[in-house]
């Protein structure tokens, strides 16, 4: 993971200086609820935005550049969003629940048996029937540009089997300095049973 501190010490593919699109409209049709855990939150944009809603949110990062960066966007803008420095692979180490976690991108960064691990952890940290959204590149999207490992919905299907509820899995847009119109993801919401 120290590459993607060293990543931050500039502008990183993935920090669009925006919310992601994706988990903009979930906000604005009322998706993103409660308590909320952006994890791999990066650069904080998602996680402010939801803040600006008026809702309790904390940001994890493995990144302490990525934080140092959140942190100060959040005073800039006098946010009231939480955010540190910690492992997704275990986030029961944060002793908080929360009815809602999103992920932009940090999904498809791990490995197979990661994935087995981060779901759960997730599981450790969401209430049940809280709902995980999460944003990775799919399969779809060409391997020509290199960039993370593509994910199939296959794959989606078969981490979050026991214990979870797939609500959907839909084809999305990743937003990136690569994509003009964006990399081809899927986005999905799967609710913890």
């Amino acid at each position: 993971m120290a590459a993607f501190n060293e990543s931050y010490k500039g502008l990183p593919p993935w920090d669009v200086g925006h919310p992601q699109a994706e988990f903009a409209g979930l906000a604005d049709d009322g998706s993103i609820r409660g308590t909320v855990l952006d994890v791999g939150c990066g650069t904080g944009e998602n996680a402010l935005l939801f803040a600006g809603m008026g809702l309790e949110v904390w940001g994890l990062d493995a990144a302490p550049l990525a934080i140092e960066k959140a942190k100060a966007k959040a005073f800039e803008r006098g946010s009231k969003a939480t955010f540190v420095v910690g492992d997704a692979l275990h986030l029961e180490r944060l002793n908080k629940k929360f009815d809602t976690i999103t992920d932009s991108g940090l999904f498809h960064v791990f490995t197979d048996d990661e994935r087995v691990m981060f779901a759960k952890s997730l599981h450790s940290a969401l209430n049940k029937g809280g709902t995980y959204y999460m944003l990775c590149f799919s399969d779809k999207e060409p391997a020509g540009w290199g960039g993370p490992r593509r994910i199939s919905e296959k794959e989606i299907r078969a981490t979050f089997r026991d214990g979870w509820e797939i609500d959907w899995i839909r084809e999305a847009r990743f937003e990136s300095n690569f994509h003009e119109e964006g990399g081809h993801a899927w986005l999905s919401s799967v609710n913890s049973v």
